[in-house]
Order: C-alpha cells, then structure tokens, then sequence
C-alpha cells in the first residue's frame, strides 16, 4: 500500500471513528429522559426545553464551525471539539439544578456542531467527486452506527448505575478518540501541491467560493428537503425511546434496544443509497427515498402495536428509508457544491438549515403529543417527507444536481 493510501485510509478510519463518538456526547441525553422524570430533576416541559436549547446552539453552530473548518482545518476543528464536548457531558452528569443541566447541554450543542462541517472537510479532501458518493455511503454509516452503539450503551449504564454514569462514560471515551484525531487526522498535500498558492491566494480563492455557495439554487433546495429530514430524524433519535417506554410500556432498557432498530436500517440504506449516487444521481434517489419513507411511516401508524418484532421491523425500514437521502444531501451532495475550497462551509451550511428543523422538534412535539397524543407523530412525520421531497424539485430540475467535478 502505498503511504497516500495508508494516510487516505487513516483519516477515513479515524474521522468515522470520531464522528460516530460524538453521538456518546448526545444520545445519552434521549436515553436518560424517563430516568430524569422519575428522578424528579425534569418535567416533560423542561426536557423539551433542553433540546430546544441544544439544538439551537447546534444550528448556529453549524454555520460557524462551517466557516471555521475551512480556515483552520479538520484536526483542530474536530478534536478540540470533542474535548470539549466530552467535558460539558462530565459536568452534566455531575449537577442537578435544571437551570445548569439545561446550559450545559446548551453548551454542548455548539461544541457537538464542530462534528459534521469537521470530518466532511477531511472526507472532502480524501475523495473525488467521482468516487465520493461510493465513499461517503459507506463512511456515513457512522452516524447510524454511533447512536446504534451509544444508546444501548446508556440504556445499560442508567441500568446498571443510574443516569450519571450515562454522561460520565461517554465523556472519557471521547476524550480518548479526540486524542486519535489530533494524531492522525492530516490534510491531504498532495491535492493542495496539484495547484500551488500563495496564503493570500488561498484565503480569497476561499471567500470567493463560499460567496458562489452561498448563492447555489441546489444547496438552498438542499437545505429546505434537510430541514424536514432532521426535524423527522431528531423527532425519532429523541424520543423512540420516551415513546415506546410511555405507549407501549418498555423497560429502559428494552426501549433503547428496540429504538435501535431506526439507526440499523439507517446503515442498510445510506450504504446502498451512496453506491447508485455515483451513477444515477444524488437528488433523484434521494426524492425516490422520501417518497417511500412517507409509504414507511403511514404503515407504522397503522401496524405499530404489541409484537416487538414488528416495532423492530417498521422502525428499521423507516431508518434506511430517512437516513438514506439524509447522507446524500448533507455529504456527498452538499460536497459537490462546495468543492475543495468551501466543503466544509457547505455541509455546515445544509447541516445548518436542517437543524433549524430539528430545533422545532424540542419545541413543538411535547405540546402537540400533549394536545393530540402519541398516536398523532407518525402521521405528521408521513406530510413532513412528502414536503421533503417537494423541496428538490427545483434541484431536480438543474442540471448542477447530478454529480459534477468542482
């Protein structure tokens, strides 16, 4: 192998690595909801204004850290920000006033949005928009894979030693990837040596391509069909677990396990999805996939019940079918149009938008569930996919949608 191989090779490891930890430093915030309640620390009320402040700060987040991956680089961006992440989910799971568990998961929303603009900036420099949509399809099994593994494992630690531990843990796996980050993670010289310049040169070949990013057609239809993909996929990485414990009387435990199976189907279909990117087009498999996942989701309304097997099942199909066009759209395709010079700044861009999705999930689904029940969320979430779809038609219809050298 030869040493540009082996390198290309340890920043796609470690990047997957580090992007699936950070999930150790949200997820265990889902899983501990029902422990908190009972420990009467949190309402429902206040858990939902948890994750509203979270995810606002994750939103600006992403268009800050989005700028900022461009100018200092992967590295630094990715593995300060697990560090600090990993210490604000200590000091979480160390208080107990409501008022300090809300800013510090606040807190930890603007470090969690060095994540994504991060390792897409590394991931951009070590792929070709040839090759990228094959990749990213399977690099982006991490964010399937990291809450696949961090909610169980939380579900096991509040079990076994109470929802401090759930924080706790997590935080010093963390600081141990984030260590692996600073060590390994390098840009690629090869690429940037292809076409010499100056610092000077740099700097304003940057600003001009995140101007004409800015201005793309296809990332705004990008970003409104994300907005309601991650206001879909947070309703669900939020509350599966509170939904099946509370509807259908799930132990802690058992709720974690089964709430899962969204993020194992999501492995299925974000590497399927990648590969046929690469040939028939990021935008049209992605409305396909919207498409079948409102089919997906009035079926769960209708069958969900008491046959686990069945949850586990719906809950997968529906993974596949969500987290498939939601890695296109905020990866590869978000990457095509911000090229070498302004990747980071447009996934943190879509990433952006999208979160403001996800931000209306903390908001506004305790109250609706507490005006229109449990049974109304998976209706809503089918009108929420189809609108999803709606959104790429102006990509759909320029012809900059397909994959494209930049």
């Amino acid at each position: 192998m030869s040493e540009d191989a082996r390198r290309r090779n340890l920043v796609w490891g470690t990047t997957w690595l580090a992007y699936a930890s950070y999930y150790l430093g949200r997820k265990s915030f889902s899983s501990a909801k029902h422990a908190l309640e009972a420990a009467k620390l949190l309402d429902l009320r206040q858990l939902g204004y948890i994750d509203s402040g979270y995810l606002a700060a994750y939103s600006l987040g992403q268009f800050a850290n989005g700028l900022l991956g461009d100018r200092i680089g992967a590295r630094r961006l990715v593995g300060y920000g697990l560090i600090a992440s990993a210490a604000l989910c200590a000091a979480f799971g160390s208080v107990s006033s409501a008022l300090l568990l809300t800013a510090l998961f606040t807190l930890n929303g603007v470090a969690q949005a060095t994540g994504w603009p991060g390792v897409t900036r590394a991931m951009t420099e070590w792929t070709t928009p040839q090759n990228r949509g094959t990749v990213m399809g399977v690099w982006s099994t991490c964010y399937q894979a990291g809450p696949l593994l961090a909610g169980p494992l939380a579900g096991a630690l509040i079990t076994l030693y109470g929802w401090r531990a759930a924080f706790r843990v997590p935080a010093l796996i963390m600081v141990g990837v984030a260590l692996l980050v600073l060590w390994l993670v390098k840009p690629n010289r090869a690429a940037a040596e292809s076409a010499p310049l100056t610092r000077a040169e740099v700097v304003a070949e940057r600003r001009l391509a995140q101007g004409v990013v800015l201005q793309s057609r296809v990332l705004w239809s990008y970003g409104a069909s994300y907005f309601f993909i991650k206001f879909m996929r947070y309703a669900l990485q939020l509350w599966l677990p509170y939904y099946l414990h509370k509807q259908l009387g799930y132990g802690d435990d058992k709720a974690s396990y089964v709430a899962a199976a969204f993020e194992a189907g999501g492995l299925v279909g974000v590497v399927s999805i990648g590969a046929l990117s690469d040939k028939l087009g990021r935008v049209p498999l992605s409305a396909a996939s919207l498409l079948g996942l409102a089919v997906a989701l009035f079926a769960c309304a209708k069958l969900v019940g008491d046959s686990t097997w069945l949850n586990v099942v719906l809950l997968a199909l529906i993974g596949a079918l969500l987290f498939a066009p939601d890695s296109i759209l905020c990866g590869a395709a978000a990457q095509d149009v911000g090229g070498q010079s302004a990747a980071s700044m447009a996934t943190g861009f879509v990433n952006g938008i999208g979160s403001v999705g996800a931000l209306l999930v903390g908001v506004t689904l305790p109250g609706l569930v507490k005006l229109l029940g449990w049974n109304a969320l998976f209706p809503g979430l089918v009108a929420m996919a189809v609108l999803g779809a709606l959104c790429l038609l102006p990509a759909l219809r320029s012809t900059t949608s397909a994959p494209h050298v930049t």
